[in-house]
């Protein structure tokens, strides 16, 4: 899989301690995922992850000519399924 981190991106996940390991695993097997409701070509893939407080990843990405442009990723306490904020 062919990632593209724009410069918020790769800002934001070195700050968060989020690896690209991660960002693949949320992509490529999600939990669920939601249109952004702010931009329609964005989506927002969701994957809880094994940290202790049970946070959940999200990914805000779009799809570009066979690779995945990732806007910003972060570590979400209030995600829930059927939410989407």
């Amino acid at each position: 899989m062919k990632l593209r981190l724009t410069a918020h991106a790769a800002e934001r996940i070195g700050a968060r301690g989020i690896s690209t390991d991660q960002i693949k695993a949320a992509l490529t097997d999600p939990d669920w995922t939601t249109p952004d409701p702010e931009d329609p070509v964005l989506v927002r893939y969701y994957k809880a992850m094994p940290v202790p407080d049970g946070r959940v990843l999200r990914v805000v990405a779009r799809r570009e000519s066979g690779e995945h442009a990732i806007v910003t990723a972060f570590f979400d306490r209030g995600a829930r399924r059927g939410r989407s904020e």
